[in-house]
């Protein structure tokens, strides 16, 4: 066994995970995972630059993981991040405080790597189950981007496009600084413009409705799961690997978009930090199940944070 860490930093959230690595048969144990929302996509669309506050809230983040991958006595750590960082002007001020604080550089990697690391984390452990048919397409709805990815064993194909749950939110639903509550009918209209455009440029190189299983990952979808499932609160050995409906996917999406904020915050399974962005989140993951035709969508727990974690193992 490798005891390993690996640290996803987002649009939205950077999350953690310290797990013992055993390559030969496959298993990765948790020792630590966690998750912060600290938004370090924001304003990134509209300005171009990482937001000084947004900065100081990741590298708070940081600072705690560094602490407890040093606890834990991780021989190895990778710091991978992705849309926000590859976007900014400034990402060079980003990556200077992430080395001070761990030791490592974040490696600002490309769509297709996310893609790549979020199939292997989904896919993994679903080897040789007979009830999910093969080929898996796989959905990671981000903050700043959502990857696609078709294959069996191993990535086939893999397109990442700019539809993340902040980016639609700050693009439509954000005016003079606040997000409207509910949004209006135009301004859901706007977002779905936006998600079936880059799902016509996701199909330019991966065949979505080859797919015989969808896989969901991220916050978006599995707080959907939760909500789903109807649970008191935040669930995570509950939701991976739960199947929800294209009914129900599309009752909870209706549902969020005509919510109000305290509405939408007084959902038991709901993090403080996804109040704002749900409902953009819930209607890429509605319009995938459109564009393909499915059934229902098995919600993973594991992403491309496990993925990054075998990297490294």
């Amino acid at each position: 066994m490798t005891r390993v860490a690996a640290i996803d930093c987002g649009t939205n959230s950077i999350r953690l995970l310290v797990a013992d690595a055993d390559p030969a048969t496959g298993e990765l144990v948790d020792l630590d995972r966690r998750m912060t929302i600290v938004r370090l996509g924001q304003g990134v669309d509209r300005t171009g630059r990482l937001a000084p506050d947004a900065l100081e809230r990741t590298f708070a983040a940081c600072r705690e993981y560094a602490t407890i991958v040093k606890e834990h006595g991780a021989e190895r750590l990778r710091f991978v991040a992705t849309s926000a960082s590859r976007d900014a002007e400034n990402r060079d001020e980003f990556v200077r405080g992430v080395l001070d604080i761990l030791g490592v550089e974040p490696e600002v990697i490309s769509g297709d790597q996310e893609a790549e690391f979020s199939f292997t984390g989904a896919t993994k452990e679903l080897t040789g189950r007979d009830d999910l048919a093969k080929p898996y397409l796989v959905v990671d709805i981000g903050g700043g981007s959502t990857e696609f990815v078709v294959g069996e064993d191993h990535v086939r194909a893999a397109r990442s496009v700019d539809i993340g749950c902040v980016r639609m939110t700050e693009r439509h639903l954000v005016h003079d600084g606040v997000v409207s509550d509910p949004p209006t009918p135009e301004q859901v209209e706007a977002i779905r413009a936006d998600i079936e455009a880059a799902l016509d440029l996701a199909e330019e190189s991966v065949p979505l409705r080859e797919a015989r299983t969808l896989v969901g990952l991220a916050g978006s979808v599995t707080t959907i799961a939760a909500i789903a499932l109807d649970l008191p609160e935040y669930d995570s050995e509950a939701i991976h690997h739960s199947r929800v409906s294209y009914d129900r996917v599309r009752e909870i999406t209706e549902r969020l978009l005509s919510a109000t904020h305290a509405e939408r915050a007084a959902i038991p399974s709901m993090h403080p930090g996804r109040v704002d962005v749900i409902g953009a989140g819930a209607l890429v993951l509605l319009s995938v199940m459109e564009r393909i035709g499915a059934d229902e969508v098995v919600v993973s727990e594991h992403d491309i944070l496990d993925g990054i974690a075998w990297s490294v193992a």
